[in-house]
């Protein structure tokens, strides 16, 4: 079956560094787009980044424009989040999905991952 494996999170400071890895078995990974979503505690969950089945066009919501890079490894079959100036408001339980071919958005979303935990302290 499908499975989406997160890794990464942790704690970190305001102003650090954390990579979060997602690691896809169980489908062609290179058929699908992938992306990056959060819940933090009493929100609703929503989307960080995206990126094609190709690894191109990007996409970043606002909040983390500039500080995140959205990446890919086809041959690895993993995605990749590197956060980098970490805000306290960056603190919530991030999530991978994938969807066939197309970008995903928080309301369709073919494989859902387990999450994991990021804290930034001030």
């Amino acid at each position: 079956q499908v499975r989406l494996v997160e890794s990464g999170g942790g704690l970190a400071q305001a102003g650090g560094s954390l990579r979060l890895s997602c690691a896809a078995a169980g489908l062609t990974f290179i058929s699908y787009s992938m992306g990056w979503f959060r819940q933090a505690p009493g929100k609703e969950r929503e989307s960080v980044a995206t990126i094609s089945w190709s690894g191109s066009s990007p996409s970043y919501a606002d909040s983390v424009k500039g500080r995140f890079t959205i990446s890919r490894d086809n041959a690895k079959n993993t995605v990749y989040l590197q956060m980098n100036s970490l805000k306290p408001e960056d603190t919530a339980v991030y999530y991978c999905a994938a969807r066939f071919h197309i970008v995903p958005v928080i309301t369709d979303v073919d494989y859902w991952g387990q999450g994991t935990q990021v804290t930034v302290s001030s």
